[in-house]
């Protein structure tokens, strides 16, 4: 065993005295192997790289030339430099892989350059070189990692803060404080109704815990698809989204990015959806809770609906004399949740196979409903005149059903 006093050498000089004389140097060579290896740093100020991670780099190499030269871990005056440095990288945005990145480059910097003059009878210090860079990193990179994200949540806080209050405003009607948040030219007004995910009715498992994890999961790809701050009050069941966006959003793409957020999320997801200028919000969203409220009531499949999509459904569902007119069409039916069941599905399919097949019957015994149905309102869904006011009355009726 060697003398664990005695100074580590390589080339025939201690490690120490080597990476203490040439610490400029030393310096550049990480500088330039962090800006080669993560493309993110050559995104920084040049003042920035040659200031405060230059400084950074520098005091990283003196703390492990120290580890060398004492066979002793950074002490906490050392660890915390590391802590306040992590967080202004929070601060800036930097995402924390490339940050404990930077830490393991130094260290692979060093080592790469004396494996070369490394001589036979320093095996046994090279050994004990390699274990401290181990220790070192162990010690350094959760201290970094407490930082950052101590700083990232203190961010994440505020700004989940300013989001809150500037969707409060845009949905009261209130003149918004951006809070540091750029106010885009326009929003997609999203009302949303989210399904339960499998693992809600799970046998042993928590509900409250599935739904809340469906819903961390719904955040983070719709965050990761919108680039800009995406403004939301949403429970496990659904509510309202604000998605930054022009005058005029790009509609199939937001169809494809819901359809996205549905298969992160584990759950189908229903929305209402309408533009609106910041100003015209309130609006927006009771006319996009109202398009999600007729899609739903209409038997729609999950997925995104303007108030195009569901025009006649919207209209047919205003009150007054010709609803309820409509509405007593289906009367005769009250009672009879099968031949309900049965006009829906027919409806639905136009063909009575399918619509057979769905309701697991006999394609003769949804004949015979069909015929039924027509008995009790004189309406014919197998004809084409007739389909329209059958389609008009239940939606009508489903405001107020007579069954």
């Amino acid at each position: 065993m060697g003398n664990k006093t005695a100074p580590l050498v390589v080339g025939g000089r201690p490690l120490h005295e080597r990476l203490s004389e040439g610490l400029a140097a030393y310096t550049g060579m990480v500088l330039a192997a962090v800006t080669a290896r993560v493309p993110a740093y050559r995104l920084l100020p040049a003042e920035e790289l040659s200031g405060d991670i230059t400084k950074v780099i520098e005091q990283n190499l003196r703390s492990f030339t120290a580890v060398l030269r004492t066979r002793a871990l950074p002490a906490q005056a050392e660890l915390d430099f590391l802590r306040e440095s992590a967080a202004r990288r929070a601060e800036e945005g930097i995402p924390i892989d490339i940050v404990l990145t930077a830490y393991h480059i130094g260290i692979q910097v060093v080592w790469e350059s004396l494996t070369g003059e490394v001589r036979p009878a320093e095996v046994d210090d090279v050994m004990a070189v390699n274990a401290l860079a181990l220790r070192y990193l162990e010690l350094v990179t959760p201290a970094v990692g407490a930082g950052y994200l101590d700083e990232r949540q203190a961010v994440f806080d505020d700004e989940r803060s300013a989001r809150h209050t500037l969707l409060s405003a845009l949905l009261d009607g209130t003149p918004p404080v951006a809070g540091g948040l750029r106010l885009p030219p326009g929003y997609a007004v999203l009302a949303l109704e989210i399904g339960a995910h499998a693992d809600e009715s799970a046998d042993g498992v928590d509900p409250m815990v599935a739904g809340r994890r469906k819903l961390r999961r719904l955040r983070v790809e719709l965050e990761r698809q919108i680039r800009d701050p995406v403004l939301s009050s949403l429970t496990p069941e659904g509510g309202i989204a604000l998605v930054p966006d022009t005058s005029t959003p790009d509609w199939p793409r937001l169809t494809r990015i819901l359809a996205d957020v549905s298969r992160a999320a584990g759950a189908e997801i229903t929305a209402g959806a309408a533009a609106a200028e910041p100003a015209d919000v309130p609006a927006a969203a009771t006319l996009a809770r109202e398009v999600l409220r007729v899609a739903r009531i209409s038997g729609r499949a999950p997925g995104l609906y303007q108030l195009d999509d569901v025009l006649l459904e919207y209209q047919m569902s205003r009150p007054g004399a010709a609803l309820d007119r409509l509405s007593a069409m289906l009367a005769p039916l009250s009672g009879n949740g099968e031949l309900v069941r049965t006009l829906e599905t027919y409806l639905r399919h136009g063909s009575r196979r399918p619509t057979a097949t769905e309701l697991h019957v006999h394609p003769n015994t949804v004949d015979y409903r069909l015929r039924r149905i027509t008995e009790l309102t004189g309406l014919d869904p197998t004809r084409v005149s007739d389909v329209a006011l059958l389609r008009a009355a239940l939606t009508a009726s489903r405001q107020s059903p007579p069954w």
